[in-house]
């Protein structure tokens, strides 16, 4: 018999955690749009779904490409090409961030949607930039609320997210203690 086969049928499912979540209770006040010197800030033009996928490789997900871009964000109703944000340098998108929307008719709780930049321009604040544009256009879109989701290691975009006024939001049992550890890790007491 082979052992390999029936450990693997056997085989105890791996327990998942679902995401970190955070909300911003309000999209007053917010941050200046501030781009970093040598980078600009637009949004999306057609033919940007390879640059797109480039950019969410890895941060978010795996095996992008311009069809699967095109399936999971540009060809849902929920898109809008001007909620679509690019950090750029020398032109080339190098960070993301889009406004969405959980259900088509939500009109109260924007979501930042998919936040991710390059491994070689990371530590630029280009999180930060894409992020607050993400909420001033919530804002001018009428909502009242932003959302997002986001996971443990990824330590400097929840540091980026509490200074933008987010808060932990517990959906999940797992949370608190989640919370509690990235707090220690970030030297911040647990509001």
């Amino acid at each position: 018999m082979n052992k390999g086969f029936f450990s693997r049928l056997f085989r105890k499912p791996v327990d998942t955690v679902p995401q970190l979540e955070m909300m911003r209770h309000n999209l007053e006040d917010l941050p200046e749009i501030d781009i970093p010197h040598g980078y600009g800030l637009r949004t999306h033009r057609p033919g940007d779904e390879e640059a797109w996928c480039r950019i969410m490789e890895g941060n978010v997900g795996k095996d992008w490409t311009p069809a699967k871009c095109h399936e999971k964000l540009t060809g849902d109703p929920r898109f809008k090409p001007e909620s679509l944000f690019f950090a750029t340098f020398e032109e080339a998108p190098v960070a993301s961030a889009c406004a969405w929307t959980r259900l088509a008719d939500e009109n109260v709780i924007g979501e930042v949607h998919m936040v991710a930049a390059l491994q070689n321009h990371r530590g630029k604040r280009l999180g930060h930039l894409v992020n607050t544009a993400v909420l001033h256009r919530l804002r001018e879109l009428g909502f009242e609320k932003a959302h997002l989701l986001s996971d443990d290691w990824r330590i400097p975009a929840i540091k980026s997210y509490l200074t933008a006024g987010f808060q932990p939001l517990n959906t999940h049992e797992s949370h608190p203690p989640r919370w509690e550890k990235l707090f220690d890790q970030l030297g911040l007491s647990n509001q």
